[in-house]
């Protein structure tokens, strides 16, 4: 560490935002990034802790402080190298992971953390802009063929490690376009989608072929795949949504989150209207929307919803609202229950928390309102608060209440994996092997609903399982 007192010196500062008036009429990223001399000195605030409890913190082990002090003595093409050792994304996590790391910092037992997630963030687009990020292309072949099911970010960190030790690998994915959620299920305010093109580039030249539009389990059978390829793995994520069963949930005007975020990032990607809504459009314009779930999906149908052009927002949660501060002493450096207020919300919706919905209300069979009770009481043991039901008038419900594990139908049904006890893939973290031979699970497919973070960990260590268990040995990290 070469500035001791940094972190008493330099203030933190964080990337600044466009202003909501002007952002809500693009649908283009809105964060401005840090002048180079600027992310230096937040690096500078960095402690080099004797335990760094960051590491802890980052599920894909980024080497922090290191890169941290690189970025400080201007060293930015080394701490690339460092930053790319662990995470082989990091423009996608330096933009949409909620930055465990920063919770787990030091520095934020006094509410102060290093802006990790914004130096990350930095030091990548800036390879991208010097040209420092190339294909790195095998220098032998295996001869081996290794297929990954699902283009999530699991699935291109699992096809693009393979592809580094040699093997030949091709990505299936059922969609028109490479990317799973990071390139439908998350709105392009936050993550534009020419960063997961530009991914795909560098990974076709390493050898990873892309296959879209195949769906395993529908126009491909699982028993081709295992008869064509020497491993298949599993990374198709956890799709199958959470509804909710009351009366009124047949009235249209009700829909899950993803029916709703989908059509949008294919009409940002340029789709016509029949193309990117083939069920019919789903339009948030003059409405009064109601989003049930409090969660990052819910905060995307909210930013969603006020671009185009919402007459109201409202977002409801089951739970309890959360403190606004947690206690140190109990939670850190552990990620603590608070309440969060995403940029969506600062644009504009009405929070409300510890509300249950009882019934969609309608006439002509189109939703009108919804009729609600407020709660008391944690999961499992939550009641009904007498003479607390009010109405919310509700011309667009959209329903963001997680995901139930992958879905059942075609491919997993094909396979005839094991499941665990909540729905998902059986597969340990050591091997990642299903119980199917051959057959690899991992990211959200195998460890349910989850961040991106811990998406690309497990793609890396599933295709260092792979890997090992083709050749009787791997180099590729863990």
């Amino acid at each position: 560490m070469g500035l001791v007192t940094g972190f008493l010196e330099i203030e933190r500062k964080e990337r600044p935002y466009e202003k909501v008036e002007a952002r809500l009429k693009t649908w283009k990223e809105f964060v401005h990034p840090l002048p180079p001399a600027e992310v230096g000195r937040q690096a500078a605030r960095c402690m080099d802790c004797g335990i760094p409890f960051c590491h802890n913190g980052c599920p894909v082990n980024n080497i922090i402080p290191e890169w941290n002090e690189l970025v400080r003595r201007d060293r930015w093409r080394d701490a690339l190298e460092v930053l790319h050792s662990t995470n082989n994304f990091p423009e996608f996590t330096g933009r949409i992971c909620p930055a465990p790391c920063e919770a787990a910092c030091t520095l934020n037992i006094d509410d102060d953390p290093v802006t990790i997630k914004s130096i990350e963030c930095a030091i990548v687009d800036r390879g991208w802009e010097e040209g420092w990020i190339q294909p790195v292309v095998p220098p032998t072949r295996t001869g081996k063929r290794v297929a990954v099911v699902g283009s999530g970010p699991a699935g291109l960190a699992c096809a693009q490690q393979l592809a580094r030790a040699g093997h030949s690998v091709t990505l299936f994915e059922k969609a028109d376009r490479v990317g799973g959620l990071l390139r439908y299920g998350i709105p392009d305010f936050k993550m534009e989608k020419h960063l997961i093109d530009r991914r795909m580039r560098q990974m076709e030249a390493e050898g990873v072929e892309f296959r879209t539009g195949v769906e395993v389990g529908a126009t491909l059978a699982v028993k081709s795949l295992l008869e064509g390829y020497d491993a298949v793995a599993l990374t198709a994520g956890a799709e199958w949504p959470r509804d909710l069963p009351v009366p009124g949930r047949e009235l249209a005007g009700i829909h899950f989150a993803m029916d709703f975020l989908v059509p949008q990032n294919k009409r940002v990607a340029g789709d016509d209207e029949a193309r990117a809504a083939p069920k019919g459009t789903i339009s948030a314009k003059g409405k009064h929307v109601v989003v049930i779930g409090g969660g990052d999906t819910g905060s995307d149908c909210v930013g969603t919803s006020n671009r185009h052009g919402a007459a109201s927002v409202t977002q409801l949660e089951v739970m309890p609202q959360p403190p606004e501060k947690e206690n140190k002493a109990l939670t850190w450096p552990d990620w603590p229950l608070k309440l969060r207020t995403s940029s969506s919300h600062e644009e504009g919706v009405e929070r409300d928390f510890a509300v249950l919905t009882k019934r969609a209300i309608g006439t002509n069979g189109k939703v009108e309102a919804l009729e609600c009770v407020r709660v008391t009481g944690a999961a499992g043991t939550m009641k009904e608060i007498e003479g607390s039901s009010f109405r919310l008038k509700a011309d667009l419900v959209l329903l963001a209440m997680g995901f139930l594990g992958p879905r059942r139908s075609g491919m997993i049904e094909q396979s005839g994996v094991a499941l665990d006890a909540r729905g998902n893939v059986a597969a340990n973290v050591q091997d990642y092997k299903t119980s199917v031979p051959r057959l690899f699970a991992a990211g959200d497919m195998r460890r349910g609903q989850s961040l991106v973070v811990w998406a690309i960990r497990e793609g890396r260590q599933a295709a260092r399982a792979i890997d090992l268990d083709l050749m009787g040995a791997t180099t590729l990290p863990r």
